[in-house]
């Protein structure tokens, strides 16, 4: 199984990027999927979501500013982040799970927003 990350860059405050999350070796449209991220010192924490279904949740901070979506026939999921803030640095990480003890995680990808 493989979960490879890209997409993450240097942006300005204000500005967009897009992640995108392929996996392989898995039914992927069997699996929900999930966008971390984490800073140095500190855990990582969930952002976004999506279940098998297409189904999205967001944590606060990122609601109306980040989208994930999903496309099956590509196995991938992306995080669209528009109206970038210096907050939002740190390493994405994209996890891919199943049911029970089944979750696998990508190597990530930094995103740096300057102000």
């Amino acid at each position: 199984v493989q979960v490879v990350e890209s997409g993450g860059g240097l942006v300005q405050a204000g500005g967009s990027l897009r992640l995108s999350c392929v996996a392989s070796g898995i039914t992927f449209s069997t699996k929900a999927a999930g966008w971390y991220r984490q800073v140095p010192g500190k855990q990582r924490d969930l952002v976004a979501h999506i279940t098998s279904g297409g189904s999205p949740e967001y944590v606060d901070s990122v609601r109306g500013r980040f989208t994930i979506s999903r496309d099956n026939a590509k196995n991938t999921v992306y995080l669209q982040m528009n109206s970038l803030k210096p907050e939002d640095t740190a390493v994405y990480y994209c996890n891919i799970h199943g049911n029970f003890l089944e979750t696998y995680w990508g190597q990530g990808t930094q995103v740096t927003v300057s102000s």
